[in-house]
């Protein structure tokens, strides 16, 4: 009987080398490696719909792109920088700029077909209606 190491973190360590690899790469992969900032979301439940709140000052609603492929709802878009320039004598900027993005898994239970997004003050409304779900009935039996 020989015995073997065991590293418990290898798989993590293996892990982390093929993501490092520059022959992984996938389009969504792209946009994650250089989303800028990530937006602030709000998720409630109700016995109709999921919604979605997402905080996006500053973004006008055409540059925001909402899908939904695979049971995956993803929010991408860009807030674009305004001109600073050495006169205006900023003492901090805490702001963020550049490219967003978020993805959510979303429940059997929603309804991908009806999905709605608004855009209102800043904030991006998503409503996720659930889809009918058929009720259990008790079925006699007759003798």
């Amino acid at each position: 009987m020989s015995l073997v190491r065991h590293n418990p973190w290898s798989i993590f360590d293996q892990l982390n080398r093929e993501l490092s690899s520059p022959n992984y790469r996938n389009e969504d992969d792209a946009n994650v490696a250089t989303a800028n900032w990530t937006p602030s979301v709000d998720i409630t439940e109700d016995e109709n719909s999921f919604k979605l709140l997402a905080d996006i000052p500053g973004v006008k609603p055409e540059d925001i792109d909402v899908s939904m492929d695979n049971g995956v709802l993803t929010i991408k878009g860009e807030r674009n920088t305004e001109e600073k320039t050495e006169k205006e004598n900023f003492r901090r900027v805490e702001r963020q700029y550049g490219v967003f993005y978020r993805r959510f898994t979303l429940p059997e239970t929603a309804n991908a077909e009806k999905i709605e997004a608004h855009s209102e003050h800043g904030v991006l409304k998503i409503t996720i209606p659930k889809q009918e779900v058929a009720q259990a009935r008790r079925i006699s039996v007759k003798h």
